[in-house]
């Protein structure tokens, strides 16, 4: 019986002997696998869309074309707004009100007067016209963007593309002043022409000349993906990508959905989630011991006190938010018929947006920082292309949301990151912060003046800034 056994524990010896390599194996393989898993960026899905009227075509391929256009205009258009403007209607200001109650109406009364008698559309359009315009077709709406090439590159030198991204209220024409400074940095003094851009900036779709989506839900998501087809349409597989605003979360997204495209992201704003545990007990410390919670000093200067600056000042400034993220078309449709409220609803941001201390001066210092020209020709932007209601709607479609379920916000950004830090801001983010979502941030700049419109107010800081950064990321 004992040598009968023998035969048996052979087999078992045997089969044990296969058994447990490949045990080990799989145990081993799932081990390699959870901790690639770990490690491996997680990215948004591009996926696709289709914002056209109508359903989407089931046949028949979207013309890829790039299409040159200009702005026109015609004494019709013309005459029309002379009659608006000359039939408007004002309130009384209360004595000593300033902008404190918004924008002041005797003040309007003399940018009316300035509009109406004093300033040439005709000659604003060719100004706009300088830069190439173009169109193109993406998911069923014509986009529209300006591409500006460097009119001399030095040998040896690459161009970096670089696509700009706008926000509300602003245009396109935010960049007319910083493009020049990117495309041909050395003539202006700025480098010895290490860096040359071409720069690229598209206007958000239902932004000036870019068409209005014509479904619901076009989310920052949706318009990253969009300019991604933009880049890729255009010939470009890398590129920086920079923004303020809207333009900062849609280049955030940019960055978050095709990592392997954006050489480096650049912001003058960072989109923080909602405040956590973490966050609001470094507010709270940081008003004793900045150090022990990661704040500089520039940052105490700029965050505290901090009830004063982060909660009583944002709610002064987002009145506006709260309707265009809730009922957009309601308040639109009156901004879109009257140019008269349609200017004071844009350059009333153009005050306090650009210094917090605008708010007591009577012309909200909007003459300070910018031509009236400037100005007019923003608001014309919108009032040409009847533009301010789908504008309005980009905060239903973003905000209305809760931030917390969103896929972006459950996302990390780990390509090299640019921040320039502007004083007058509306909120200010320090380093620490950002790098919770930011991981790779490659220059922190706290910027010695300028706010919230960067590229229009302060265009040679943010430029020598971008240099900078990009200069860096060349030589990583």
């Amino acid at each position: 019986q004992t040598i009968l056994c023998f035969p048996r524990a052979f087999e078992c010896s045997q089969k044990n002997a296969v058994l447990v390599p490949v045990a080990a194996l799989g145990v081993g393989g799932i081990l390699v696998y959870w901790l690639r898993s770990r490690h491996k960026i997680k990215t948004i899905e591009m996926g696709d869309g289709w914002w056209g009227s109508g359903e989407r075509p089931l046949k028949g391929k979207e013309d890829e074309s790039i299409r040159p256009f200009r702005i026109e205009t015609s004494d019709k258009e013309i005459e029309d707004l002379h009659r608006r403007l000359e039939q408007a209607r004002y309130a009384q200001p209360l004595e000593g009100a300033a902008f404190d109650y918004g924008f002041n109406s005797n003040y309007l009364q003399k940018v009316v007067a300035y509009w109406r008698n004093q300033f040439d559309w005709r000659k604003q359009v060719e100004v706009l016209n300088k830069y190439p315009h173009f169109h193109t077709t993406i998911e069923g709406i014509d986009i529209h963007f300006i591409h500006v090439k460097p009119s001399y590159v030095p040998h040896g030198r690459a161009v970096q593309p670089l696509l700009m991204v706008h926000g509300w209220p602003g245009s396109f024409y935010e960049f007319y002043k910083i493009i020049p400074l990117l495309t041909e940095p050395a003539k202006h003094g700025l480098n010895e022409g290490d860096v040359v851009f071409e720069v690229i900036c598209p206007s958000i779709p239902g932004y000036a000349f870019s068409e209005a989506p014509h479904q619901k839900g076009f989310d920052t998501i949706a318009t990253a993906r969009i300019f991604h087809k933009l880049m890729d349409r255009l010939g470009f597989k890398e590129y920086y990508v920079q923004g303020g605003d809207w333009g900062s979360r849609i280049t955030t997204n940019m960055a978050q959905m095709l990592p392997q495209s954006v050489k480096g992201l650049h912001l003058n704003l960072i989109f923080l989630g909602s405040g956590s545990l973490r966050k609001m007990l470094s507010v709270v410390i940081g008003a004793y011991v900045p150090w022990l919670v990661g704040f500089t000093r520039e940052d105490v200067r700029r965050m505290y006190p901090f009830m004063q600056k982060n909660v009583y000042n944002v709610l002064q400034e987002s009145g506006y938010l709260h309707i265009q993220a809730t009922k957009p078309d309601t308040a639109g449709c009156g901004l879109n018929d009257s140019p008269v409220g349609l200017a004071a609803y844009i350059l009333e941001k153009f005050s306090t947006w650009t210094d917090k201390s605008f708010l007591h001066k009577g012309d909200g210092g909007l003459e300070s920082k910018y031509t009236l020209d400037e100005l007019l020709t923003n608001v014309m932007i919108y009032w040409v292309t009847a533009s301010i209601v789908s504008s309005m709607r980009y905060y239903k479609e973003n905000v209305s949301k809760d931030p917390g379920l969103s896929v972006d916000a459950r996302i990390g950004v780990h390509v090299p990151t640019g921040i320039a830090a502007f004083p007058q801001e509306i909120v200010h983010t320090p380093h620490t912060w950002a790098k919770e979502i930011f991981s790779n941030i490659v220059t922190f700049s706290y910027m010695p003046r300028g706010g919230h419109f960067a590229a229009f107010e302060e265009p040679r800081l943010l430029a020598e800034d971008i240099i900078h950064f990009v200069r860096k990321v060349e030589k990583l």
